[in-house]
C-alpha cells in the first residue's frame, strides 16, 4: 500500500503541479493531493473522516479552466490573423489609391500598423516605412551602377591594353613592310605603270584609276617580295597628281616609289619592257624575272579596244596578254581586269608561277571556272548552262564560241 501511496504521489506531482501552479492554485493542492492519495484506502477503509474523501469537483474546475484558456487563446490568434489580413486589404486599397504605402511589409510592421491609435499615426507610419523602401531602392540602384562602372571601366582598360598591343604590333609590322618596299627599290624587280591615259578618260574614271592604283600600292606594299613601282609619264598638275594627294595626303611625299615625269623607254632599255595589254595577240606563257612589265593606268567604261596596243606599237615595244581562255572558260566579255586584280596576279606568279594560283583573282562572274575537262565535255557544259540561264536564243551563239575555243587549242 506505501508504494502505491508513492507512485501515485509521483504522478500527481508530475502532472498536476506544473498545471496548478500556472493557474494560482498552489494553497489548495496539498488537500487535493491528499485526498488523491488516501483515495484507495478509503474504499477499503469506510472508518475514517469525511473530510479524507475525493474532491472531484475541485479537480472538475480545474480541468474546465484550462479547456477555456486554451479555447480562448485559439480564439483569439484567429481573430488576430483575421484583423492582420483585413489591414492587409487595407493597405492593398490605399497603395491603388496613390498613398505612400510600402510594397512589402513585415507581420511586425503590420501589427505596429495596426497598433497606431489614429489613422493620421497610421499614415505617418506607412509613409516612413515607404520612404525607408525608396532608400533601399536607391541605395542598391547605386551599388549596381558603381559594380557596372566597375565593370566598364575594367573592360576599358582590357581593351586599351589590345588596343595597344595591336597598334604596337601595326606599328612594328607596318614597319617592316617598309623595310621590304625600300629593299625593293634597290633590289627588286620594276613594275611600271603608264600615266599617260589622262586624256583618254573622264575625271571619274581617273579617280577609279587612282583608287585601284592605291588598292595595288598597299597590296604589293603588304606582300613577301614586292615590286619596285614607277609611276610614269606624270605630271604634277594632273588630275591623277590631285587624287593621288586626295587618297595619301601628307603620305604622299612619304611613298617608296619611283614617280617620274619622264617615259618608260628613256628610263629601262626596250628589249627589257613588256606591255601587258588584253588586246595583245601574243600570249603571255611564263613570267619572266629579267623583265619589265607595265600597266596601262587606265579605266575605260565604254572599253575602247586597241588604245594601249596602240601605244605600245608605236613606241616599238614588245605586248603580251594574260592567258585567260586557255585557264579559264571565259564567258561573253571583254577581258579586261582592274589594276588591283593584274598586282595580285603578277604578285602570285612572281612567287609562285602557278597560273592557276594567279587567276583565282580572276572574278568569278566573268567565267565559268576552269579548263580540266576535253573540249566534248566542256560543250555538253556549255548546252547545259544556255538551257538554265541564257535561254535558247543564245544556245547557237555559246555553240559557236565553244568551235571557237576548241580550235585555239588544237592550233596552239
Amino acid at each position: 500500500m506505501q508504494s502505491a501511496n508513492v507512485l501515485l504521489k509521483k504522478i500527481v506531482r508530475s502532472s498536476v503541479l506544473p498545471f496548478a501552479a500556472q493557474h494560482g492554485m498552489k494553497k489548495d493542492l496539498f488537500p487535493l493531493s491528499r485526498t488523491l492519495s488516501l483515495s484507495p484506502c478509503l474504499k477499503q477503509d469506510n472508518s475514517r473522516s469525511p473530510s479524507e474523501k475525493l474532491d472531484l469537483d475541485a479537480w472538475k474546475k480545474v480541468m474546465k479552466s484550462g479547456l477555456q484558456e486554451e479555447v480562448s487563446e485559439t480564439v483569439s490568434e484567429r481573430k488576430e490573423l483575421s484583423a492582420l489580413a483585413a489591414a492587409r486589404e487595407i493597405l492593398e486599397m490605399w497603395r491603388l489609391a496613390g498613398r505612400s504605402v510600402p510594397e512589402n511589409i513585415s507581420e511586425e510592421q503590420l501589427k505596429t500598423f495596426m497598433d497606431c491609435p489614429s489613422k493620421s499615426a497610421k499614415k505617418k507610419y506607412l509613409k516612413y516605412l515607404h520612404l525607408k523602401e525608396l532608400h533601399k531602392k536607391n541605395d542598391k540602384r547605386k551599388m549596381e551602377e558603381k559594380r557596372e562602372r566597375r565593370l566598364e571601366t575594367v573592360s576599358k582598360t582590357d581593351e586599351t591594353r589590345s588596343k595597344s598591343f595591336v597598334c604596337l604590333w601595326a606599328n612594328c609590322m607596318d614597319k617592316a613592310y617598309s623595310w621590304r618596299v625600300a629593299q625593293s627599290m634597290i633590289f627588286g624587280q620594276p613594275l611600271v605603270f603608264d600615266m599617260s591615259y589622262e586624256k583618254d578618260m573622264s575625271v571619274r574614271e581617273v579617280a577609279n584609276t587612282v583608287r585601284q592604283i592605291v588598292l595595288s600600292e598597299s597590296c604589293n606594299r603588304r606582300s613577301l617580295d614586292p615590286f619596285h613601282i614607277h609611276f610614269c609619264n606624270f605630271k604634277d598638275d594632273s588630275l591623277y597628281h590631285k587624287e593621288f594627294i586626295k587618297h595619301y595626303k601628307e603620305a604622299w611625299g612619304k611613298l617608296l616609289i619611283t614617280v617620274t615625269d619622264q617615259c618608260y623607254t628613256d628610263v629601262f632599255p626596250k628589249d627589257k619592257l613588256i606591255y601587258l595589254t588584253a588586246d595583245s595577240p601574243k600570249v603571255m606563257k611564263t613570267f619572266d624575272h629579267d623583265k619589265i612589265y607595265i600597266v596601262g593606268s587606265m579605266v575605260d567604261k565604254s572599253i575602247k579596244t586597241g588604245v594601249s596596243l596602240a601605244r605600245a606599237k608605236r613606241l616599238g615595244l614588245e605586248t603580251a596578254a594574260l592567258p585567260l581562255e586557255k585557264y579559264l572558260l571565259w564567258n561573253a566579255g571583254a577581258k579586261n581586269l582592274t589594276l588591283d586584280q593584274m598586282m595580285h596576279i603578277l604578285l602570285t606568279l612572281k612567287d609562285t608561277g602557278d597560273w592557276k594560283a594567279a587567276l583565282e583573282f580572276v572574278p568569278k562572274r566573268k567565267h565559268y571556272g576552269f579548263v580540266s575537262k576535253p573540249v566534248h565535255e566542256l560543250k555538253k557544259t556549255l548546252n547545259l548552262i544556255n538551257t538554265l540561264k541564257l535561254g535558247k536564243r543564245q544556245e547557237e551563239v555559246r555553240k559557236q564560241f565553244a568551235k571557237n575555243y576548241s580550235r585555239k587549242l588544237t592550233q596552239k
